[in-house]
């Protein structure tokens, strides 16, 4: 039997639904909205953990960029614990700054990420998506 044909032939003898939870396994990090809220932009993310983990603690540190390019905040989002599978909406307000002048928000990396206390790698690449086409969002 050729070699391709015994990868395929030990493909089709493994479970369907497990593996794809483990393929796509990590954090979804979707920027859902943007909107102008008494003087503040707010920024509604939508977090999903298809880890396999149940996170303890979450939270990510964001540069927001201004219309010109220049770094206006870094701030840290808590997105709290997250068991595994768990969805979460989570609204974070960026004070005195006007959606219009967000140009870009860049996801610095994990501060924390903790199951049983520990540090936990699968926060490191989150994989992001936004519905806000006027914010480029990675």
């Amino acid at each position: 039997m050729r070699p391709y044909a015994l990868a395929l032939a030990a493909a089709a003898l493994l479970p369907m639904s497990a593996p794809v939870l483990a393929q796509s396994g990590g954090i979804e990090l979707e920027l859902n909205t943007a909107a102008d809220l008494d003087g503040n932009c707010r920024l509604t993310y939508v977090v999903t953990n298809t880890s396999g983990a149940d996170l303890e603690q979450t939270s990510y540190e964001m540069a927001i960029m201004a219309a010109d390019g220049a770094v206006s905040r870094l701030l840290v989002l808590g997105f709290g614990a997250m068991p595994s599978g768990k969805t979460r909406v989570v609204q974070f307000d960026v004070p005195e700054t006007q959606c219009s002048g967000v140009s870009r928000i860049i996801v610095n990396g994990p501060v924390e990420c903790l199951a049983g206390g520990q540090a936990q790698p699968t926060c490191d690449r989150p994989n992001l998506s936004s519905r806000v086409p006027t914010v480029q969002f990675n």
